[in-house]
């Protein structure tokens, strides 16, 4: 398979599983807290990810640990309990559009901190997504008062690490394997993970109670397929694309959260689809950029 068709296979893959995660955590949420929730996605995710890759750790240096752990803690320590936070106020469909920031945050900050260049065009659709924003925001907050928009924070603030997280490998990681990379994140922030949900009061309030087994397969399902097996198709797409190509999995992502959300009985305005169609313009416009010679 080309490089050109393997980063296409990814990145249909993790809309695919991305998608579907926003779902899994509205479900998730019914029985545990979203600390319980974000815990134990970590958990799940981590012990696979250590089963399976452990021994790719030597290959990662003692100077690169750094790397590793601010990657962690970025991407797969925070925004795990930031989105749960999130959903617990907002639809999963509209938590999934903002998510589309992703490309956006990934520009400007390789922009700023990185060293990346950036075009006028780029620079318009960053201006562009904000634009949107800020139109599903104030339509959120006029057609459906029942839910929280300043929770939008939460997913905003998961966007910018994700951005942090995808800069950092392109620049410091890309020679490690994704299976090194992912593993070693996880292994960084399991810890933490594991100690926030015993003080949760996980194991002993919700552990023997049989009802909340459903919300623990759903969490199960998100933390090995949705959280530990995407990060390995993240990492390898990092390796074959571009920054900003590896954050257009948000292209897809919504689409596939939003059907989720209108089958399980969500409603999505026309000042919101109005608002995501903006968010979505701007997040083309940042990747109509001059074309480099590997990736694009």
């Amino acid at each position: 398979m080309s490089e050109q068709t393997r980063k296409w296979v990814y990145l249909i893959l993790l809309s695919l599983i991305w998608g579907s995660s926003f779902i899994l955590i509205k479900k998730a949420l019914v029985g545990l807290s979203p600390v319980q929730v974000g815990g134990l996605r970590i958990v799940f995710a981590g012990s696979f990810l250590l089963l399976i890759g452990f021994k790719s750790l030597r290959s990662i240096t003692v100077a690169e640990w750094k790397w590793i752990t601010a990657a962690g803690f970025l991407s797969s320590f925070f925004p795990p309990f930031l989105f749960a936070l999130a959903q617990t106020q907002i639809d999963s469909g509209v938590t999934a559009i903002f998510n589309s920031l992703v490309p956006l945050n990934t520009a400007l900050i390789g922009t700023l901190l990185f060293g990346a260049i950036i075009t006028k065009k780029q620079i318009l659709g960053i201006f562009v997504g904000l634009l949107g924003t800020v139109a599903l925001i104030a339509a959120g907050m006029e057609f459906s008062p029942n839910q929280n928009y300043w929770y939008a924070i939460f997913i905003l603030l998961s966007a910018m690490g994700y951005a942090f997280n995808i800069n950092i490998i392109k620049k410091h990681l890309t020679h490690l394997s994704p299976l090194a990379v992912t593993t070693g994140s996880f292994a960084m922030v399991i810890v933490p993970a594991f100690m926030i949900l015993i003080y949760s009061g996980f194991f002993t309030e919700v552990w023997s109670n049989e009802a909340m087994h459903m919300p623990m397969a759903y969490i199960f399902i998100l933390g090995i397929v949705g959280t530990a097996i995407a990060n390995l198709f993240f990492n390898k797409l990092i390796r074959v694309a571009s920054p900003v190509f590896a954050a257009s999995v948000t292209y897809v992502l919504p689409l596939v959260a939003v059907l989720w959300g209108i089958w399980d009985g969500e409603k999505l305005n026309a000042y919101q689809l109005i608002g995501a169609l903006i968010i979505l313009l701007g997040v083309w416009m940042v990747n109509k950029k001059r074309k480099a010679p590997k990736t694009v």
